[in-house]
């Protein structure tokens, strides 16, 4: 128990870090709020994704919803692991959440400008998402300095993530006052990606790396991959209200509502099978690996959502793409999550196992007998409803077979 905890107010605590083998560690309170900013942060890069897909306007969508994703993510990334490590839960570290939730916000109401000028083939509209974003890379700086201030132990860990996330927002500041073509842009933006990633990978490297909680970790990540999920129910919505408005309730409204839930419960079903925290807790050192992959699993549970939103701008007759389109825009994410989630689990183990190529290829293929019935002209509902088969394939395998090789699997990992 924490002397907040104890009742004596939120003044300012010394930040030495907590243990990173503290039992019984849970998100809190002020975390769980943190998070609810990125429901609308997801939410907006989905929406536009979804918009400028049914209008066929693909390679703006996917740069805009990729630079969009790796932004939001990053931001989430490096909170929730500063804040495993050293959450004081005074006034100055809320303080500091509150600025960047404020960051969040101001990020996501930047996007519409970012893909409006990619589509347009103007340069990149990006002022007001990166005003948002170098707000909550700031309110970061002040925790780390603090940290380096009060944690003489790993000083030189928390100085390493200083001069990284400052050379970042210098870069990130300059390349949205030059007002550069795309191409130039997501160029640059490449680079200042690689630099912001490479930080903590450097600074986790001296004095043993910060003291973050593993399980602490893995339920974070968890909670974000939830929050993600939202999207693929909203966009369940989304493309059942567009259907009964044109037709009322019929057996496709019913099709596509047992399609767009049995997705989202497939994709969280799926997520959780990995055994995270153990492995985790064991190497640490894997950990960069598992979180940066993260970045992928969220874009393809917030893209899954958007194509069910794209499938509900097909049954409204607004878009440009028919129901092949729609059905893609579907099964892409829903394969890009399958791979992600194999390539973080075949990492976090160290091992491979055929089993899971199985349960791979046999998504593939329920994927692909999807979008073939559509290209066949079967009703959307139907074809949606087969994708729900996808994640269920890694479901089925690992409660019938899989779980076994699992528990074989973690026990080898874990000696």
């Amino acid at each position: 128990m924490t002397e907040t905890e104890g009742g004596m107010g939120h003044r300012l605590l010394r930040m030495v870090g907590r243990s990173p083998s503290e039992s019984h560690r849970t998100a809190t309170p002020l975390e769980l709020l943190f998070d609810l900013t990125f429901v609308v942060a997801f939410g907006l890069a989905s929406s536009q994704f979804s918009h400028f897909v049914a209008e066929g306007h693909i390679l703006p969508a996917l740069v805009g919803f990729t630079f969009a994703m790796f932004a939001v993510c990053w931001a989430w990334i490096n909170f929730s692991w500063f804040a495993s490590a050293y959450d004081t839960d005074d006034w100055f570290f809320r303080v500091t959440t509150m600025v960047q939730m404020i960051g969040v916000i101001v990020l996501a109401l930047g996007l519409p400008a970012v893909f409006s000028s990619l589509d347009e083939g103007l340069p990149v509209d990006n002022d007001v998402m990166v005003v948002g974003y170098v707000v909550m890379r700031l309110a970061m700086i002040a925790q780390w300095s603090r940290a380096a201030i009060q944690d003489p132990k790993r000083r030189s860990t928390a100085l390493t993530y200083v001069k990284y996330i400052a050379i970042a927002q210098a870069g990130w500041i300059v390349l949205a006052i030059l007002d550069l073509p795309a191409a130039a842009t997501f160029g640059i933006a490449t680079l200042l990606f690689a630099v912001e990633f490479a930080g903590p990978v450097l600074a986790e490297r001296k004095n043993g790396g910060t003291p973050w909680n593993a399980h602490h970790i893995a339920e974070r990540y968890g909670l974000l991959a939830i929050i993600a999920l939202g999207e693929s129910i909203f966009g369940t919505i989304a493309a059942v209200s567009a259907l009964v408005e044109e037709q009322d309730w019929t057996v496709e409204a019913v099709l596509i509502v047992v399609a767009g839930v049995g997705l989202t419960f497939g994709l969280w079903w799926s997520y959780f099978i990995m055994p995270s925290g153990a492995i985790l807790a064991k190497h640490r050192q894997r950990s960069h690996v598992w979180g940066y992959s993260h970045i992928l699993v969220y874009a393809s549970i917030a893209a899954t959502g958007a194509g069910l939103h794209v499938a509900a701008y097909v049954i409204e007759g607004e878009a440009a793409i028919g129901s092949v389109g729609a059905v893609l825009a579907v099964a892409i994410p829903i394969l890009v999550f399958s791979a992600a989630l194999y390539g973080m689990y075949t990492f976090l183990m160290h091992e491979t196992d055929p089993f899971h190529l199985a349960l791979f290829v046999g998504t593939i293929l329920v994927l692909a007998a999807g979008v073939a019935l559509a290209a066949l002209g079967l009703d959307l509902g139907v074809c949606l409803l087969v994708l729900t088969a996808a994640p269920a394939v890694t479901v089925v395998g690992y409660e019938t077979i899989g779980h076994r090789h699992a528990v074989q699997a973690l026990e080898r990992a874990t000696r």
